[in-house]
């Protein structure tokens, strides 16, 4: 830390080590080495660049070097992230999605501009945007045969339990009625190719679809985001009586354990290896042959190790099939054993964790009753 006299150093390193400040007040990241000498928090460098694009709220300064005067020093340790946070998230709903350091750039400016600039969390009951129980909009929609981005009404409804679409703005039946029970949505702006690119997937028949869609505004599209988390929030609160918010919470929108190409062949392990898009959603390990495609060309369940379900690094000896990726997996259930290659050791590693995770889990009621996919051909 350049500058500034020994005592108002040594002033903010000890508000600096508290445990309170020891990580992100936004993110969660660890060590967070910047901060606002208008709010009193302590960020990271990334939220940090988030703030400075509101300065009529947040002023921020580095830890490290830049200069901090007594009465900035004062401040901080007057507040800090405890503090501040009791005012900025006093009543976040539960549904709400607070994200985390692994989440993408809309989110968590959209989070940090809720909390400090709108202030939506700071009285109780207050009217939210996506708290109404319904929405309507337009959002642009990829089209499922042409890859072109469309604009689409869609209409969210918690009185009728559905996410519907519209081909037109003045048709009077919906494309498509989503039931709010199968959604899931996931915001993927690399995969999409958009800041504000979101993936709502659904079950139709057992079977997974998707739908990738974005908005211009950033608010708006994290809007729909929160608005789906809380219709389905009250659909499960209505559906499951006695569960708890928490457990209610764990069941609405999640992102995918991990996604990335692999190599796979056919289940007589003699066929070339292709290399296709895989998505592993908890139990359901899914792959496409395009990362933007509707339907998957197949599905494999992955059950829990006491149900004879195990991931192996490498393949079995003599595997016959041509594969130009060196590095196998095989995950081994109770029928046959599913072949795959990745590209490089550590995406095999990853994949690896991320198989391994969800076998270690006891399977519920409910995953036992979905185990009968289609398997991966």
């Amino acid at each position: 830390m350049a500058g500034g006299n020994e005592r108002s150093m040594k002033a903010l390193r000890e508000v600096w080590r508290r445990p309170e400040n020891s990580l992100c007040a936004d993110c969660g990241k660890p060590d967070p080495d910047w901060a606002s000498s208008t709010l009193g928090v302590f960020i990271c460098l990334s939220c940090s660049g988030i703030h400075r694009n509101i300065p009529s709220i947040s002023k921020v300064k580095s830890l490290k070097m830049d200069h901090w005067d007594d009465a900035q020093v004062q401040f901080l340790a007057k507040h800090g992230n405890a503090v501040t946070k009791a005012t900025y998230e006093a009543h976040i709903p539960i549904y709400y999605y607070q994200p985390t350091y692994h989440d993408c750039q809309v989110l968590r400016e959209q989070w940090i501009r809720a909390k400090y600039e709108r202030r939506e969390f700071t009285e109780p009951g207050k009217q939210l945007p996506y708290s109404d129980g319904v929405k309507e909009g337009i959002l642009w929609k990829r089209g499922r045969d042409n890859g072109q981005f469309l604009p689409r009404k869609f209409l969210l409804s918690e009185r009728e339990g559905c996410l519907k679409y519209f081909t037109k703005q003045d048709a009077k039946e919906p494309k498509i009625n989503i039931k709010i029970d199968v959604i899931n949505a996931t915001f993927q702006p690399v995969k999409i190719g958009n800041p504000n690119g979101l993936q709502i997937t659904y079950l139709k028949d057992n079977k997974t679809r998707n739908i990738f869609v974005y908005h211009e505004n950033g608010k708006e599209v994290v809007d729909w985001f929160n608005a789906i988390r809380s219709v389905q929030f009250h659909y499960l609160k209505v559906a499951f009586p006695i569960a708890s918010d928490n457990e209610i919470k764990t069941r609405l929108t999640r992102n995918f354990l991990k996604e990335g190409y692999m190599e796979k062949t056919g289940p007589k392990q003699r066929e070339a290896f292709k290399k296709r898009w895989f998505t592993l959603d908890h139990r359901r390990l899914m792959y496409f042959k395009d990362p933007l495609d509707a339907f998957a060309k197949g599905e494999v369940f992955v059950g829990s190790r006491e149900n004879g379900y195990s991931v192996q690094k490498g393949l079995p000896s003599g595997t016959q099939g041509n594969f130009s990726w060196l590095y196998g997996i095989t995950i081994v259930t109770p029928d046959r054993e599913y072949l795959f290659t990745c590209e490089t050791e550590a995406e095999q590693l990853d994949w690896i964790a991320a198989f391994t995770s969800v076998i270690n889990q006891a399977m519920t009621p409910q995953e036992y009753a979905s185990k009968y996919l289609d398997a991966v051909s």
